[in-house]
């Protein structure tokens, strides 16, 4: 499993490249809340549905609220043989609010 940490995380948002996307499995309703802006939401639980246009990256950043659906969503990704990811499972979009980092809605 490749990690990313969450200051990383924050790094790669300011500047995506192209091909890169942040892939931000959590609930629709949550996304609506607030998410890192660009960031493309595809529930964990959806992820597989989505395997060849998520092929189509150069890189995927995964993360969700904790960081524990994000795991699931990479390890099932992997197994359906996306291998351009790197997650983040120390922390997710909480950790993102509590250090304050910009949130979109």
């Amino acid at each position: 499993m490749n990690l990313l940490s969450l200051d990383e995380l924050y790094e790669k948002s300011k500047n995506l490249k192209e091909g890169e996307v942040i892939l931000d499995v959590r609930g629709p309703s949550e996304f609506a809340e607030g998410h890192i802006k660009g960031s493309l939401n595809i529930p964990h639980d959806s992820v597989v549905e989505h395997v060849d246009k998520l092929k189509e990256y150069k890189n995927i950043y995964i993360h969700c609220k904790m960081g524990g659906r994000a795991k699931m969503a990479y390890s099932m990704l992997e197994e359906s043989g996306v291998n351009n990811m790197e997650v983040c499972v120390e922390a997710g979009f909480q950790g993102w609010m509590e250090k304050g980092y910009p949130v979109h809605k």
